[in-house]
């Protein structure tokens, strides 16, 4: 009877380790299309990470046939303006519209958010103890803190296209373009529209009596100036890539940061302080051609002429400190061939 009854323990033991393996497979081959349906509910494609989703996701077998990139967000941190947490969870989310609009049958990779109130333990497992924070966990990881790769604080600056630059050099993955929406929308370009189709009479019968601000060239002088300036400081840049005009210092929190050293991005601060000395230059050398040369006294004239030549070069040689600072390419002057 005893003989009887281990034969049968182990009969069920062997039917149990082949079920608990199919079980296991079934699994793995599920999940895949688990996530694609997530993704497909989304409207931006990005998921929401739970702590059971994620065990899910590292139960299945190594390697997986994806990665996935986690955005590490805390609703009680948005109020901070100094994290941009919103800002940067939008461009997230952009970062996976434009990826799925590129690429719409590729399942290689998939856009997880996780909430730090709903997932303390899954922020434990990854060790992510400050924000922003964005990581990518590449299909052979295991160990979620040494396999995993972190995104670098200062690059999130640059929003969704940084990202978009680190998952093509992490993966080898092609995202595109990113699909930034229109900043008017199609009803605000019919509303202006209709309005100014109101109001064209009006507008022109002014026009015609000369009455408008349109006929007075101080404001057309102040209107050159103001063009020129958001030309040369990069001011439509930063619009159309909400760039902030500063960054927390990530070794120093206390700290902030207005001049990012690395090329390819700027900041808004940085932006303004070029374009100032760019149209004090400008100024000046129309101050020069247009006012000096009217005045009566050669030596008024040369003294203003010298002042205003230092500033300019003074202001010229500050653009070019802070290029070579943050590209590492120098300016160099050379003679002419035929002087030599």
């Amino acid at each position: 009877m005893a003989i009887s009854k281990t034969l049968t323990l182990i009969a069920i033991l062997l039917v149990l380790v082949p079920l608990n393996d199919s079980f296991s497979s079934s699994s793995d081959e599920d999940l895949l299309p688990e996530l694609i349906n997530l993704r497909s509910q989304s409207p931006t494609g990005v998921i929401h990470l739970s702590d059971h989703l994620l065990r899910r996701i590292l139960s299945a077998k190594s390697p997986r046939p994806f990665s996935f990139l986690i955005f590490f967000d805390a609703k009680q941190l948005h109020s901070k303006p100094e994290l941009s947490l919103p800002t940067l969870k939008n461009e997230f989310s952009l970062l996976s519209s434009s990826f799925l609009a590129n690429n719409p049958d590729n399942n290689k990779i998939f856009y997880f958010t996780i909430e730090f109130g709903d997932s303390q333990a899954s922020f434990a497992l990854f060790g992510v103890n400050s924000l922003p924070h964005l990581r990518l966990i590449p299909p052979s990881a295991t160990d979620l803190k040494k396999d995993s790769i972190q995104m670098d604080g200062s690059d999130l600056a640059r929003l969704a296209e940084s990202m978009a630059e680190f998952v093509e050099a992490k993966t080898k993955l092609t995202v595109g373009p990113i699909h930034r929406p229109p900043m008017i929308s199609k009803k605000q370009i019919a509303v202006i529209i209709a309005a100014g189709l109101v109001l064209s009479p009006f507008l022109v019968k002014r026009v015609l009596s000369g009455g408008t601000l349109l006929h007075d060239k101080h404001v057309w002088m102040a209107g050159s100036i103001f063009v020129y300036f958001f030309s040369v400081s990069g001011a439509m840049h930063n619009i159309i890539r909400k760039m902030p005009m500063f960054m927390m210092d990530r070794e120093d929190p206390g700290k902030l940061v207005f001049f990012y050293q690395g090329s390819g991005m700027q900041l808004g601060a940085e932006g303004f302080a070029v374009g100032f000395l760019y149209t004090i230059v400008g100024l000046l050398l129309a101050f020069m051609t247009n006012v000096l040369v009217r005045l009566k006294s050669r030596t008024v004239q040369r003294v203003v002429m010298l002042f205003a030549l230092f500033i300019s070069f003074w202001a010229v040689k500050k653009v070019i400190q802070l290029d070579n600072w943050k590209t590492g390419y120098g300016i160099h002057a050379y003679w002419p061939s035929g002087w030599k």
